[in-house]
């Protein structure tokens, strides 16, 4: 079988971790996993030891891991807030084109987040882009579902609502949607990344062996993972969903269960000590 191409942009071995964690902990609330073995899987997929204890470093430092000290093991558990952060994750995730939205209320967010508030501004701003949403001009950015619970849970959350202004409404008849929605989302970008995901691990079988099971199905989780942030999920009735869409969904849901057993039990042996 042909290796299946990494994520576009490099991922860094920080997003490689979080994807391991969503995908392997369990129960996320109380397991602990030996550092050693997380450096160990994260070699396996093709990052220098030094790299990967930075990175866990680095998610500790960041509230994203709790660090824990028995003589010379280290391990790692889930924070709250990483736990909240991958719940999320699964919710988008595994919706994720399972059915078509219907034409309905958009979400307007414009936001004027002070300099002195940047981590606040650029947490905000991946979170939208998760939620589907996409910039139109500085500050301002649309979804084409009603999001204003989940925003307004993360404007609260990032206490930055004084900062922001909320709007729901309706895109005109009168005008094409679709031209106006390509300049706050690359659809054919879009489409172009979902054929790549079809081709690159539609032919895998699902009984591999455990490692490279586990390999597999790690690219496999890390790379649709990207879909939310890029896939508003458009109203179908306004704009055709991407061609490649609902073949990329299945391939992601056959592999990832079928791989599953074999997979969670190569990351068990490396990691549990």
């Amino acid at each position: 079988m042909p290796e299946p191409a990494a994520p576009h942009g490099d991922p860094g071995p920080q997003e490689l971790v979080m994807t391991l964690l969503g995908t392997y902990v369990s129960p996320r609330e109380s397991r602990r996993v030996w550092s050693g073995g997380l450096v160990g899987v994260l070699a396996g997929l093709g990052f220098s030891d030094g790299a990967a204890r930075i990175a866990l470093a680095r998610l500790a430092r960041r509230d994203l891991l709790a660090r824990h000290k028995a003589g010379r093991l280290v391990h790692y558990s889930l924070t709250r807030r990483t736990i909240a952060l991958l719940e999320d994750g699964d919710r988008r995730i595994f919706s994720l084109g399972r059915r078509e939205r219907e034409v309905g209320e958009w979400t307007v967010l414009w936001q004027s987040i002070p300099e002195s508030r940047r981590q606040a501004r650029e947490r905000l701003v991946r979170r939208l882009r998760f939620l589907g949403f996409g910039p139109v001009q500085d500050g301002t950015w649309i979804a084409p579902h009603d999001r204003e619970a989940e925003v307004l849970a993360l404007l609260e959350e990032l206490d930055v609502s004084e900062h922001a202004g909320l709007m729901l409404g309706k895109p005109s008849a009168g005008l094409d949607v679709r031209r106006f929605a390509a300049r706050a989302w690359n659809l054919d970008g879009l489409a172009a990344r979902y054929d790549a995901f079809v081709r690159d691990f539609g032919g895998y079988p699902g009984d591999l062996p455990d490692a490279e099971a586990f390999r597999v199905r790690t690219w496999l989780t890390h790379t649709f993972r990207a879909f939310p942030s890029l896939d508003p999920e458009l109203p179908v009735g306004l704009v055709p969903a991407p061609p490649s869409r609902a073949a990329a969904v299945e391939v992601f849901h056959d592999l990832y269960h079928a791989l599953a057993t074999a997979a969670q039990r190569h990351f068990d042996e490396v990691t549990e000590k």
